[in-house]
């Protein structure tokens, strides 16, 4: 880059910045996959559990975890030359849902990561975002020591629209996580042209 200018002569690529939230139950790895795929470090809001959150911090299946998110995630991934996603990492505990509706303003879509041990955790998250027509992924978080279930049998389980699509992923791989948000911004972008569709006709 030369003076604000490519070697090629070109202007250089303003890009279209998007905004993903990451939404799902405590414990599900929402921090993990934004510092995953973050080109930046990632801004993070963790606080250590203490003996007085015990009582609301259901651990049960997360027993290693010692802090949670108190405000939010923030991390951002260039897709393309053209195409910046800034990834907003929600709290899971219910006490800090307060801050959902502000992290939600402009939002694109959304990624709804899932545990199999404990998918109930994410059902909150789909019913947030389905009351507010705000188009979502499921990504289903791999662990280890999780059982495997085929990506239909995770959406049956949830009771999700035909058109949402669940994908497996791991929150630890930076290309599994980079799938994932593709996945979203297709899905919205598909979700945006049916609307605008509908309205119309």
């Amino acid at each position: 880059m030369i003076f604000g200018r490519s070697e090629r002569g070109k202007p250089p690529v303003e890009p279209v910045t998007l905004k993903i939230l990451v939404a799902g139950g405590f414990g599900v790895g929402k921090t993990t996959l934004v510092g995953a795929v973050s080109e930046i470090k990632p801004l993070r809001t963790e606080e250590l559990l203490t003996e007085a959150g015990r009582p609301i911090d259901d651990t049960s299946g997360v027993e290693a975890k010692k802090t949670t998110t108190v405000a939010m995630d923030f991390g951002r991934i260039t897709l393309r030359e053209d195409l910046v996603l800034y990834l907003f990492g929600t709290p899971g505990q219910d006490r800090f849902w307060f801050l959902w509706d502000e992290l939600a303003t402009g939002a694109l879509g959304a990624v709804v990561l899932a545990d199999t041990r404990r998918l109930e955790d994410c059902f909150a998250a789909v019913d947030y975002f389905e009351r507010r027509s705000i188009p979502f992924v499921v990504g289903v978080n791999c662990f280890q020591e999780a059982a495997r279930y085929p990506a239909e049998d995770v959406r049956q389980a949830l009771d999700l629209d035909p058109g949402v699509p669940v994908v497996l992923c791991d929150a630890r791989d930076r290309e599994s996580v980079k799938e994932v948000l593709i996945r979203v911004v297709q899905h919205a972008m598909a979700h945006a042209a049916a609307r605008r569709e509908a309205v119309a006709t």
